[in-house]
């Protein structure tokens, strides 16, 4: 009877729900099961902007009056930089340790459209380290950087756009960074970061860039650039670049651009390079969707990404569901993937093809392989244009894939099994 006691206590003593784990089995950390916002008030004093010298005028440039503020709460041992009801604009803007940035409900900080106003910096851009525009907000170096608020980041990105399709008509193969243009947001080289709340909006580059990153969590945000009357161009909404844990929950994304697309380096000899590497432990939950090239996108500047999570997500009118960039000039794997409990439509539900813009082999004489292997679909309700877009190529290795529970209404629903090495598949519907 006491042994019957005892089973029955430890029983009662378990959790109500299974331990997660990530794909290759390892525990999902409670960490990420936190998505408190972090209360300013806890953050040291208060630097109101309009306490600087700076005044409600969008179209008077007052970078340096908003950077005095930032300064001031640096040069006191860190702060919040409050900017209040309003409209300022600024050009680039530069966080310090402690320092901290929160925009009040009405307030929206608008970037300059004048590129020279964003000073050229040693940065991070397509998965190279080199000399390109500063971000409109910057933070380097700023472990427990904190960006909220209920405001708005404008990029005003519309001049940028224009001049960049005005350049690419006039030379096709021009780059995305052969515009000058900024990034709306860049975070560089620091730990346990939260960015939560904010509208960030009409970015004339990538929208939100984190690069050599732990522990960053991005709650609630509402993140957008248009895709007509002028397509905003690679305003991709979340790039993360070479992160380990990271928490996008409660997030709109709608761009002309990848939603969330995975970098970490470029080139034939990319995986040498100690300014590159891969992303790890990354969960996209709870998110909605809008108008979107890739919802989850490797590539095309990665090198190794491994246990990614999107789940419990809707999509509304996204090109691709999961795209998997195979970049034949550089060695990548791609390796457990899951995406689950998901609902909607996209042109194309699995995209895997060789990705050749910008091909560059430089000094290498072979071709390096690539693999991605483990990658799950499951419990996923969608309608489709094309279900299995999947190229074959001797550039890389696909195995260990699983279609689990799929219930999918495509124009087009054919499917080769043989393109992948060891495929389990289970209760996969598809119609018409």
């Amino acid at each position: 009877m006491r042994l019957i006691t005892l089973i029955c206590a430890a029983v009662l003593c378990l959790p109500s729900f299974a331990e997660e784990k990530f794909p290759d089995g390892t525990p999902i950390p409670e960490w990420f099961k936190d998505s408190k916002i972090v209360n300013i008030n806890t953050l040291g004093k208060k630097y109101t902007i309009t306490n600087y010298g700076v005044v409600n005028d969008s179209t008077l440039l007052q970078t340096e009056k908003i950077q005095s503020a930032i300064d001031a709460a640096a040069q006191n041992g860190g702060g919040v930089v409050i900017i209040p009801k309003g409209t300022y604009l600024s050009g680039a803007l530069f966080f310090k340790p402690k320092t901290h940035l929160h925009l009040e409900e009405g307030a929206v900080l608008k970037g300059s459209d004048d590129i020279s106003n964003f000073p050229v910096i040693d940065t991070r851009m397509e998965g190279q380290n080199l000399k390109y525009f500063a971000a409109l907000v910057n933070a380097d170096k700023v472990d427990g950087f904190t960006l909220s608020g209920k405001g708005t980041i404008n990029g005003n990105g519309i001049r940028y756009w224009k001049s960049f399709w005005l350049r690419r008509a006039v030379n096709p193969k021009c780059t995305n960074m052969d515009e000058m243009r900024p990034r709306l947001v860049h975070v560089s080289n620091s730990n346990d970061v939260q960015i939560s709340g904010v509208r960030l909006i009409n970015s004339p580059f990538w929208t939100t860039h984190l690069y050599k990153c732990k522990n960053v969590k991005l709650l609630n945000l509402y993140i957008f650039s248009p895709e007509k009357p002028v397509r905003a161009p690679s305003t991709d909404a979340i790039d993360i670049d070479i992160c380990s844990n990271v928490l996008v929950k409660n997030c709109y994304m709608s761009v002309n651009d990848d939603a969330i697309a995975l970098k970490g380096g470029k080139g034939p000899w990319a995986d040498k390079d100690p300014n590159n590497g891969g992303n790890f432990n990354i969960i996209i939950e709870d998110c909605t969707y809008g108008f979107c090239h890739g919802a989850l996108t490797c590539g095309s500047e990665s090198i190794h990404n491994r246990n990614i999570i999107l789940r419990r997500c809707t999509i509304t009118n996204a090109n691709r569901l999961l795209w998997l960039k195979m970049r034949p000039d550089t060695p990548q794997r791609y390796e457990y993937i899951l995406v689950e409990d998901i609902t909607g439509d996209a042109n194309y539900f699995l995209y895997i093809k060789p990705w050749t813009q910008f091909f560059d082999l430089k000094d290498r004489k072979d071709t390096p392989i690539s693999y991605s292997d483990h990658v799950t679909m499951r419990n996923i309700d969608f309608k489709c244009d094309e279900f299995f877009s999947v190229e074959k190529s001797d550039q890389y290795q696909l195995s260990n894939f699983t279609f689990e529970n799929l219930n999918i209404k495509a124009k087009k629903g054919s499917y080769n099994k043989e393109l992948i090495n060891k495929v389990t598949w289970e209760n996969v519907n598809i119609t018409q």
